[in-house]
């Protein structure tokens, strides 16, 4: 088993140090596009929903948390600009930033946190940071914002949630499905 390649050491080293929040000197600038980086994150995601699925029994939020909603309308988003669709999930991302936010500090305010959720939840927030860090880079702020004469965006569609799983569902959906959906169109076009 000889040395690992090049890129193939960067790309690890990448993924092992972005979770930190530290930046990644020489990190190729579309570190997002490699399918194996968002896919990681959306393991993690699932991970975490499977673990709370016992939603009636599980542990259940002190309050109502306000998320994005995840449900996309193929055919609404294939006809939407990229600058839109930035919108949309940089808006959404910035939502469920602050849900996971949100519910790490009810966590932290209850008695005896179940540690296997702390674990889940400190890992939701790392990969968010992370993400959106990943993001910046493609453009997604940038894009999101419109110039003085465009129409304003729709409003987000959101939903509120009770339970740590239901918080962690709504997590994993918007991975697989606005952010993955951006990120592959952001990804393809030529111009970035």
């Amino acid at each position: 088993m000889g040395v690992p390649e090049r890129p193939t050491l960067l790309l690890l080293l990448s993924v092992l140090l972005l979770p930190l929040g530290l930046p990644v000197l020489g990190a190729p600038p579309r570190l997002i596009c490699d399918s194996r980086v968002l896919e990681r994150y959306i393991l993690e995601a699932k991970e975490a929903e499977n673990v709370t699925m016992g939603c009636a029994e599980g542990p259940r939020l002190s309050e109502n948390i306000t998320v994005p909603d995840t449900k996309v309308n193929f055919y609404a988003w294939k006809r939407m600009e990229v600058e839109e669709q930035a919108a949309e999930v940089w808006q959404g991302l910035s939502l469920l930033s602050e849900a996971i936010l949100r519910g790490q500090a009810l966590l932290a305010n209850s008695s005896q946190p179940p540690e296997t959720l702390q674990l889940h939840i400190d890992k939701a927030v790392s990969g968010l940071r992370s993400l959106t860090s990943l993001l910046r880079v493609l453009g997604a702020q940038k894009e999101s914002i419109s110039p003085p004469d465009a129409t304003p965006p729709a409003p987000l569609r959101t939903l509120t949630v009770d339970t740590f799983c239901k918080l962690f569902r709504v997590y994993s959906n918007f991975l697989r499905g606005k952010l993955k959906l951006y990120t592959g169109e952001a990804c393809r076009r030529g111009d970035r």
